[in-house]
């Protein structure tokens, strides 16, 4: 007769691993959605940084000498 214990071992190392991954995965879909978040945080801020250098450079007078074509 085939003895069953290799087979339940198996199936025991399996499922260790198994939940091993699991908790690896929920780890990183934790951290990935921190970083996604810190991302586009990020953006948000260099994007109203751009917004309000443009508006201060609106505000410098127009230094460019006179004749060249710039205005």
């Amino acid at each position: 007769m085939n003895d069953p214990a290799p087979v339940v071992e198996r199936v025991e190392r399996l499922l260790l691993r198994y939940e091993e991954l699991k908790r690896t995965n929920d780890l990183l879909s934790r951290q990935l959605a921190a970083v996604t978040a810190e991302r586009d945080s990020l953006k948000l801020r260099l994007n109203t940084a751009r917004a309000r250098i443009d508006a201060l450079l609106e505000r410098l007078p127009d230094t460019s000498p006179p004749g060249t074509g710039e205005s």
